[in-house]
């Protein structure tokens, strides 16, 4: 928007009605809490995921594995259907009770059956097949703060806009009313 439509919202004009000074504050209103709340809910909703996700990571436990076979060489789309930059093969790890236990996690790709590898256990002591790293849990932070500030700001615009509709409704209703009211009287004068 131009500086000068901006500031003529502003001026003082004969022809400008109560609507148009109600729009001008709207409009202030709504850049004042886009720049202000926009962030603040993205920060929140980023906060909150971070947060969901360290207690989720603070019950787990780590556990030297073994690899029972070779992992993929290459990276792919896993079963699950995502892309990740590890790869799933089958661990053996000794659990608390020392019995020996197999299961299938998220390894480095291109790793040989006997090779040591870190897997991670939750708090009933189940293997966990995709733990999820810091990078994803801030990578997920981030989206997810991205997603709440655009949503937020997207939001209060439109609801400056309908703001904006019913105020020119409002103001075509007064069009109408003072050009019925001008109809009449030129039609009174009349010889």
């Amino acid at each position: 928007m131009p500086l000068t439509k901006i500031r003529w919202r502003w001026l003082r004009n004969p022809l400008k009605r109560g609507t148009d000074m109600v729009e001008s504050w709207m409009l202030l209103a709504t850049v004042v809490l886009i720049a202000g709340l926009a962030p603040a809910a993205g920060i929140a909703a980023a906060s909150a995921v971070d947060a969901a996700s360290h207690q989720q990571s603070r019950g787990w436990t780590s556990v030297s594995a073994v690899l029972t076979e070779d992992s993929p060489a290459r990276i792919g789309i896993d079963s699950t259907g995502g892309g990740s930059a590890r790869v799933h093969a089958t661990v053996r790890w000794k659990a608390s009770d020392g019995t020996l236990r197999t299961g299938e996690t998220a390894v480095a790709p291109g790793r040989r059956a006997g090779d040591h590898t870190t897997a991670w256990l939750d708090r009933r002591g189940s293997l966990l097949r995709d733990p999820t790293t810091p990078v994803d849990s801030l990578a997920q932070s981030v989206a997810v703060g991205a997603v709440t500030a655009s949503t937020t700001g997207l939001l209060l615009l439109g609801a400056d806009k309908v703001g904006v509709v019913l105020l020119n409704r409002r103001r075509y209703a007064q069009w109408e009313k003072e050009w019925g009211d001008t109809d009449a009287q030129g039609r009174h004068q009349q010889p």
